[in-house]
């Protein structure tokens, strides 16, 4: 496969702490990198440096002479009265594409991202549709290779059903930045983080996001078990560096040269390892009542048009309800009809009294001229959480906020950081029934992870509403799905849904007549015989398993050598070729099956 961008010690700090450093990164064709990382770690500045949108402080960037690359931005925007066609003649304009060849792109490109009407005005889409347009953007282009930020923001899960399809089929490169654990686990073939626990901030594993994860805990486990040994080494020569001169060797210089590299070695490592994470904990009220809200028989819709019917349910403590479908089918209304924003059009809805509900929202923004004490504690510089006063600064520090942080503007928080200013001010709110509209938007792993945590902690009711599959699997202890035309079901878990929805969808087959004669059964074919080259292999093959294990096991055993251990360069490199190692046997045992069925 040729290559198509290459990076070369890519170094990039922001104030006084690196990003990351001497990162060199190869892109060829048909690879789809998942770029993943906690918030802040660098990713969209790599993204943009990639793009050549941003210098980076030493390094390179190459891109093959005579690619196009497309750069997909987070937030998608528009020029209000720009319709969807003009969009699309903007960005063929850029990529040099003829007058001539606009219509027969803009159907195609427009037409396999789901557009009906091209001249909709472009900026009064919704979320989803304006990430679609983005998308159709890029495409129209014919890239060679695509940087794609949070491509799956806004779209909803037939929406990033779609894209994963697009993705896995698409002829040109792509590097994605994506927290969706379900997206990184179908769609890359390899995958890279960007954290400072790694030596140089970055480690990448190729294979998808279950691959990554298992090369992760290998690699994290042996540089702990690297600064335990290290520790260890550095006690020993800070005792004897205590000692007096006189009691030192007559070789003192190098070995002291040698004990302040493995200081520095260690605090580094040390400075590496330690992390932060969000501390989520939603309080609810002491209420005992175990019914909250029930549903009998009830209906919605507008204009003549139904977009659920007969839904019978009851919401009690300790009920998770995932609530899926595509947009339009009336989730949002379904919500609105629990909080009591509005009455049903048929049935009844019963609530209990004094019911509290506590609600997010996707669309609540913050007012970005606030500074984030403000933001956090409007009132006073303290908060009140369970009947408890915490000052602002302990608080934000709960979110991973410093208190330098405090009074700069909400505006120069990033998405992530945003969204974790809007769980602060939930959690404030005792709730028996907690709604959530697409929390995730944002949210980096880690902090999804904790969400999650907490979700299943909360005691009370809980709707939510999601486009990550993951949490929602994860959390849900039930699944309720609205097909936007009445129709509403009950799932054990997303796919179950996911089947429904395409048995739904799939042409109706109409009834065959009696079958006038039944056929015979085929004969089967003749078995071909194994030849000769097959034979030899085969009386050959497990002396090569047992050697490729055995290849194996030493790269292995490398991993525990102490001089390996202490370069966490080296490290890196003798889990890649472990990583090698145990591809060569997996293919070997392959090969051993296909013969035996020969042989057969």
């Amino acid at each position: 496969m040729a290559l198509l961008l290459n990076t070369q010690a890519l170094t990039q700090s922001y104030g006084a702490a690196p990003l990351f450093q001497d990162i060199s990164l190869s892109i060829n064709e048909s690879d789809r990198l998942g770029l993943i990382g906690p918030n802040g770690s660098g990713k969209t500045t790599f993204l943009e440096m990639l793009a050549h949108l941003r210098e980076p402080d030493s390094g390179l960037v190459s891109l093959r002479k005579g690619t196009r690359l497309a750069y997909l931005a987070q937030d998608s925007q528009f020029t209000p009265g720009d319709s969807v066609r003009a969009v699309i003649h903007r960005a063929l304009t850029r990529a040099g594409i003829g007058e001539s060849d606009w219509p027969a792109r803009v159907a195609e490109t427009l037409g396999r991202t789901g557009f009906i009407d091209f001249d909709a005005d472009a900026a009064s889409l919704s979320g989803g549709w304006r990430k679609r347009l983005a998308i159709a953007e890029v495409l129209a282009q014919s890239p060679g290779i695509v940087l794609l930020d949070e491509p799956t923001n806004h779209l909803d899960l037939a929406g990033i059903e779609w894209l994963e399809k697009l993705l896995r089929e698409a002829p040109f490169a792509s590097v994605i930045v994506s927290h969706d654990r379900y997206f990184l686990e179908n769609v890359p073939t390899s995958v890279a983080e960007l954290n400072r626990a790694y030596p140089n901030g970055l480690f990448y594993v190729a294979g998808n996001y279950s691959a990554f994860l298992e090369k992760k805990a290998d690699f994290l486990h042996a540089q702990s078990k690297r600064q335990e040994a290290l520790e260890n080494r550095v006690s020993t020569e800070l005792e004897w560096l205590r000692r007096g001169p006189k009691a030192r060797a007559t070789k003192a210089k190098a070995r002291i040269d040698t004990a302040n590299e493995m200081i520095a070695e260690l605090a580094d490592m040390r400075s590496r390892a330690r992390t932060a994470s969000a501390d989520f904990d939603f309080a609810a009220t002491e209420r005992k009542t175990k019914r909250l809200i029930h549903l009998e028989v009830v209906s919605h819709g507008f204009g003549g048009s139904t977009l659920f019917n007969n839904v019978t349910f009851t919401l009690t403590a300790g009920v998770r309800i995932g609530l899926v479908g595509a947009n339009g089918s009336g989730k949002t209304t379904l919500l609105r009809l629990l909080r009591g924003e509005m009455p049903p059009l048929q049935g009844t809805i019963e609530r209990a009294d004094g019911l509290r509900i506590v609600y997010f929202d996707q669309n609540r923004q913050l007012d970005t001229e606030l500074t984030l004490r403000r933001a956090l504690a409007p009132d006073s510089d303290s908060v009140i959480y369970r009947d408890r006063v915490i000052h602002v600064a302990s608080w934000a520090a709960r979110f991973l906020f410093t208190s330098e942080q405090l009074n700069q503007p909400v505006s120069r928080l990033s998405g992530g950081e945003r969204a974790r200013v809007l769980i602060a001010k939930l959690m404030l709110e005792p709730a028996d029934v907690l709604i959530l509209d697409e929390p995730t938007n944002d949210l980096d792993i880690p902090t999804l992870e904790i969400l999650e945590e907490s979700l299943l902690d909360f005691p009370g009711a809980l709707v939510l509403v999601t486009h990550d599959r993951y949490l929602l699997d994860r959390v849900s202890s039930v699944v309720l799905g609205l097909d936007g035309q009445g129709n509403v079901e009950r799932f054990a878990d997303y796919s179950q849904w996911d089947v429904w929805q395409q048995q739904q969808n799939r042409p109706k087959v109409k009834e065959a007549g009696p079958a006038r004669e039944t056929p015979r059964e085929a004969a089967p074919a003749s078995k071909k015989k194994p030849s000769y080259q097959d034979v030899r292999e085969y009386q050959s093959i497990e002396q090569k398993v047992h050697d490729a294990e055995a290849a194996l096991a030493q790269k292995r055993a490398a991993l525990e050598d102490p001089a390996i251990m202490k370069d966490g360069r080296l490290l890196e490199q003798a889990y890649r070729e472990v990583e090698e190692a145990q591809k060569a046997v997996d293919a070997i045992y392959a090969r051993w099956a296909e013969l035996e069925g020969k042989m057969a």
